[in-house]
């Protein structure tokens, strides 16, 4: 790893070399004169960031002089001589806009005010107006994806939107994850929020995907971050609107899996506005079938365990916000938001059938297992933003406070094995856990000179994770009884984390832009069991803190930025990341909804720590735009699940029969690296054609260090996935829209994840007076059913899975606006807002299950 930086460095070098020495050198200036301006987007308005600006004389056709602008899209000329000039104003995703017969005195001063861009859209035919505007943008340090030109989105939710993201793979179950990592951190309009911290499959569930603007892919994240989220960081940025009176917009959707129905309102009088939501999602009809098949040594020799269930899955999603924002004067104003989500989700394993087998005849156990997921979640922000005569001069505080409550439980009927039928005894495991934060933030930018900029800042976090569990039993269909033979326990789980940050910002007359930062972290924790527990091999006493250390972390980060002519774009980024594990992992609850495979976290894991190195280009090849990027990972003490066998009950309560079966937990075991490539291409024909698609390879070694030889493995291989969409904008407001992405095998420790598939295709009409929508959307209609199998090894276990889905579905979708909107020309002030970017797997629900083999639509799964 040490040998990659260098080389990237040296490829990087090349790469601008070519354009470095062709270049001309500028002449010094004498003079005067000034040119200010501010570059912004045609059809957004907002600033285009570090566009590059070059001031060449008409008469020598000679460049006088150049800058970039910064962040604000500002730039400034200074000390120009008299002349004739033209300005030349370029950056990628832009047409380049030349600015003729600038004639300029020694002293004069010329202020160009806005100047606007339009998006570099290649035509095949010059002449014709673009319809619209890219579907991907690339910033300085981020993708951007326009998900509000998604014409298919009406109806369907985030998780939709995800998947058509580059550099982003969502699973069956809706988990993310960034270039194959799934340590990635989720924001929703730059802020966390516990219901993501929950579960980002869910809480992806909750978001209407007609109500999210764009999501922001940032890969390099800079110091101000939250040193979480290893792979980079994930913003969804919802759809805002500066408007003086009152709108409704009513979107509502039916299908043969779910259905949904979203309400959101705004109202602004003055400098005072209030805006108030809510979005319902529905699933039902979702089934499927599981088989798994394992073989695990004993003492008495090998034994072999077959199974299968049914599977039906439904659930309800809901989430409400208030949002309350006040200009209190012309430089400073309050931002709140108020934010309810709730969730309901059933699974059901019926025959559920295990056939062991092993020196005698086989035996076999049938159940049926109900698991229920629920949960609510509040989150409570307020942020005070000032801002200065001095441009990009800014102060901020905010606050806020997140709780999460889940229920995490199941129910096995267990059945006679004469008819599969009779309840001869009942298990149930109750899982009640909560995970509160109260952030506290204070953040400073100032410019100094005209172009370089710092930031400065400090943040606190106070984390309290408590996991409630215990464990019934029933003979017969009977009333559930404590299970003494499994106590009951509470694991208190509380973390403070104090942090502060420096970032330092400078762009070049030679088209540089360089962003380094550093952050400082401490983390402290105080963790103890209500009762005497053994973590380990470790006897603990109820009240015992369980020893776990306080620690430092420096995190460095760079990001440097290269434009070249015709609108080429060359950046090098390097950060370093940490993770901390989520209650997901820590939680020490045993789930045996499948007693045969048993999942449990484990409290004592420690954080693991990220390099990433990124090398990216873009360009438009005639009518096609290209991103390509080069990136390296390596992840030491890392947090990887791994499995072993144990001794467990399995059948009846009365007459248990000791079974051999797999466990799954979590320990700080080894390394994990990736190195790879990312290609996405997008292009616009005709003015009305949009076609866009993209490749992710990488190749992912992983390997542990354990002691144990029944831990110990190596594991390695390539990992590709690819993505095409494709936009076509009728006459008279019709719409088509299609798109499918796929994915191979993902590596892991001990095996692997089977591959999977999406497609879709759907069809919009906007109403003529553009107030309402409706259309149809399916999916994966040709699959019948769509399956994924897993393996999974060791010295002492072999693996498989299949699960299988019959998921094809359809849906109309209707949309509609009331009210009428005037909008309000000033520019309002962007609060800041806290980030807690710093939790991996921050389910709060005490699921520990994560374990990547299996997913979790099978039979041995309980849903996250």
């Amino acid at each position: 790893m040490k040998n990659i930086l260098p080389a990237l460095l040296f490829f990087f070098t090349l790469l601008i070399l070519p354009d470095a020495v062709r270049a001309q050198i500028i002449p010094e200036t004498k003079g005067n004169g000034t040119i200010t301006g501010i570059i912004v987007d045609s059809t957004s308005g907002k600033p285009v960031e570090f566009a590059s600006i070059a001031l060449v004389d008409i008469s020598t056709k000679k460049p006088i002089d150049g800058t970039i602008a910064d962040e604000k899209g500002a730039f400034t000329l200074t000390k120009l001589p008299e002349g004739n000039f033209r300005l030349l104003i370029s950056f990628v995703g832009y047409r380049e806009k030349t600015i003729t017969k600038l004639a300029l005195d020694r002293k004069q001063e010329l202020n160009l005010g806005n100047i606007k861009l339009a998006a570099d859209v290649r035509m095949l035919k010059e002449v014709e107006v673009v319809g619209q505007s890219a579907m991907v943008e690339e910033k300085v340090d981020r993708l951007v994806y326009n998900a509000e030109k998604d014409v298919m989105s009406k109806g369907g939710d985030a998780t939709e939107v995800m998947r058509k993201v580059p550099l982003l793979t969502v699973d069956l179950d809706g988990n993310v994850s960034l270039r194959g990592s799934s340590n990635v951190r989720v924001l929703i309009n730059n802020k966390p929020s516990t219901i993501i911290a929950s579960s980002v499959a869910d809480a992806l569930k909750q978001i209407p995907a007609d109500m999210i603007k764009t999501v922001e892919v940032i890969t390099s994240p800079s110091a101000k971050y939250d040193a979480e989220g290893s792979a980079g960081i994930i913003n969804i940025t919802t759809k805002k609107t500066t408007i003086q009176g009152f709108t409704l917009n009513v979107d509502s959707g039916v299908g043969n899996r779910g259905s949904n129905l979203g309400l959101n309102g705004n109202l602004r009088l003055g400098k005072m506005g209030f805006s108030l939501g809510g979005f319902g999602r529905a699933s039902y009809n979702v089934l499927g079938t599981f088989a798994n098949t394992q073989r695990t040594l004993s003492a008495n020799g090998p034994i072999l365990t077959e199974q299968s269930a049914d599977t039906r899955n439904q659930g309800v999603f809901g989430q409400y916000r208030l949002g309350w924002d006040y200009d209190i004067t012309k430089n400073s104003s309050l931002n709140a938001t108020l934010r309810y989500g709730a969730r309901n989700n059933t699974q059901f394993q019926d025959n559920f059938i295990t056939k062991t087998t092993g020196a005698f005849f086989p035996v076999y156990n049938a159940r049926n297992v109900q698991t229920k997921d629920n949960s609510g979640t509040l989150d409570a922000n307020i942020d005070y933003t000032h801002t200065y005569a001095k441009p990009q001069q800014e102060f901020s505080m905010s606050a806020q406070y997140s709780r999460n409550n889940r229920n995490n439980n199941f129910t096995a009927d267990i059945l006679s094995s004469a008819d599969f039928a009779t309840i001869t005894a009942r298990q149930q495991n109750l899982n009640d856990s909560y995970n509160q934060e109260s952030t506290l933030q204070a953040d400073y930018q100032t410019p100094v000179g005209k172009n370089q900029q710092i930031e400065i800042g400090g943040k606190g976090i106070f984390r309290q994770v408590e996991s409630n569990y215990s464990y019934l039993l029933a003979s017969g269909n009977g009333a559930l009884q404590t299970d003494f033979t499994r106590p009951a326990n509470t694991l208190n789980y509380d973390q403070n984390i104090g942090a502060g940050y420096f970032s330092y910002l400078i762009t070049t007359k030679n088209k540089y832009s360089v962003k380094a930062g550093m952050r400082f972290e401490h983390t402290t924790i105080n963790a103890f069991f209500s009762q005497s527990q053994t973590v380990g091999d470790q006897a603990v006493q109820a009240g015992q803190d369980l020893g776990i250390p306080s620690y430092n972390n420096f995190v460095p980060s760079i990001n440097i930025s290269k434009t070249l002519k015709g609108g080429k774009t060359i950046k090098l980024a390097y950060n370093r990341r940490l993770q901390r594990p989520g209650i997901q992992f820590l939680n020490p609850n045993i789930n045996a909804s499948n007693p045969t495979n048993i999942s449990q976290g484990n409290p004592l894991l420690s954080p693991e720590l990220t390099d990433n190195y990124e090398l990216s280009t873009s360009a438009y090849v005639k009518s096609v735009y290209l991103n390509v990027s080069l990136f390296a990972r390596q992840t030491n003490n890392s947090i990887t699940s791994v499995r072993d066998t144990v001794r467990t009950s399995l059948g009846q309560v009365n007459n248990p029969a000791l079974a051999q079966a797999i466990r799954t937990t979590y320990l700080n075991i080894g390394r994990e690296s990736a190195y790879g490539t990312n290609i996405f291409g997008n292009a616009t024909l005709f003015s009305k054609w949009q076609i866009g698609g993209g490749m992710d390879l990488y190749y992912a070694y992983l390997t542990n260090n354990n002691a144990a030889s029944i831990y110990q493995a190596t594991n390695s291989g390539w990992v590709v996935s690819g993505r095409l969409f494709t936009n076509l904008s009728l006459k008279n407001g019709w719409g088509l829209q299609g798109f499918a992405f796929a994915r191979g095998k993902q590596v892991q420790l001990q095996g692997y994840q089977g591959g999977f598939a999406f497609y879709s295709l759907g069809v919009k009409k906007d109403m003529k007076n553009k107030r309402g929508s409706f259309g149809i959307a399916g999916e994966n209609f040709f699959n019948h059913p769509f399956t994924v199998r897993s393996e999974s090894s060791s010295p002492i276990f072999t693996q498989s899975s299949l699960t299988s889905l019959y998921n094809a579905g359809i849906r109309v979708n209707f949309s509609y606006k009331i009210g009428k909107l005037t909008f309000d020309d000033s520019q309002k002030k962007k609060g800041k807002s806290i980030e807690n970017d710093d939790v991996k797997g921050g389910d709060a629900g005490g699921d520990q299950q994560q374990a990547p083999q299996q997913p979790a639509a099978g039979g041995a799964r309980r849903p996250r």
